[in-house]
């Protein structure tokens, strides 16, 4: 065993959770997943320049399948567990996993989540930002600004051997400060040489608890921040989108980090 074996072990002896060796990337890894996550910054960059009141979500899912694989990357959601588009773009009380169409045409006042996932030479990255769609009401400008405040928070709380309801507990603390819930059961993952990779992410665990973040680690911060209500459903017709209970608005931003001997560092934002 060698001295990370061995503080692993030990930390496992003494009831922490902690990541299984394979969850851990090496340096070569690391190399060919950060290439992953440059191009899927330059998806997001390229949406960003282009979206506007007027265009559908089509067209957007038009610009990032060009520009991924132009680029030589492959839109990761393309038909993943038979998703049918490159990108999900999800709308107001859209929580996530909205699917593009042409009939879905951004007006005034929208807020949306445009969420990318690329593959490049075999390795993952992902993250997803907020739009706001010419001018948008004051609560639609709150929730997106708190909402990047949850994830910044987060991102604050995570240390090298720290715990992944350290990152939970920020999250969710500014976030019921602030009037809104947290979605519960949907969280983020972890990611590089797949799409979804262990742990699965709270924002609602207690502080101190979950997995001890571990050099290593590449794990996504997305946290899904409701108005009102946590309470979702599906959509029974795609199987895919996911709406607030209560019609309430939802946005959600994410980064994909990295745990590093020193601190973390940001890989996709």
């Amino acid at each position: 065993m060698d001295k990370l074996d061995i503080k692993l072990w030990t930390l496992a002896s003494k009831g922490q959770i902690v990541p299984d060796r394979s969850l851990l990337k090496t340096p070569e890894q690391i190399e060919m997943i950060k290439k992953s996550a440059a191009l899927n910054t330059a998806v997001l960059d390229h949406v960003a320049a282009h979206i506007h009141a007027g265009m559908s979500t089509a067209e957007i899912d038009k610009l990032v399948y060009d520009f991924t694989t132009e680029h030589g990357g492959i839109p990761a959601p393309l038909n993943y567990e038979g998703f049918p588009k490159s990108v999900c773009t999800s709308i107001n009380n859209v929580i996530c996993h909205g699917i593009p169409s042409e009939h879905e045409i951004l007006i005034d006042g929208d807020i949306i989540n445009v969420d990318v996932s690329t593959i490049l030479n075999g390795y993952f990255s992902d993250a997803s930002r907020m739009f706001t769609i010419g001018k948008v009401s004051p609560e639609a400008e709150r929730i997106v600004r708190v909402t990047k405040e949850c994830v910044e928070l987060g991102l604050k709380a995570a240390k090298p051997w720290g715990h992944l309801g350290d990152i939970a507990y920020a999250i969710n603390s500014h976030a019921q400060e602030n009037g809104y819930s947290v979605v519960e059961e949907i969280g983020g993952h972890g990611i590089g040489l797949e799409f979804h990779e262990e742990p699965f992410v709270s924002y609602v665990t207690p502080k101190g608890s979950e997995m001890v973040l571990v050099p290593g680690m590449m794990f996504t911060i997305e946290p899904m921040i409701n108005q009102g209500s946590p309470e979702f459903y599906v959509d029974e017709d795609n199987g895919w989108t996911v709406y607030t209970d209560d019609d309430g608005l939802s946005a959600q931003i994410e980064y994909m980090v990295l745990i590093k001997e020193d601190g973390v560092e940001v890989l996709t934002k």
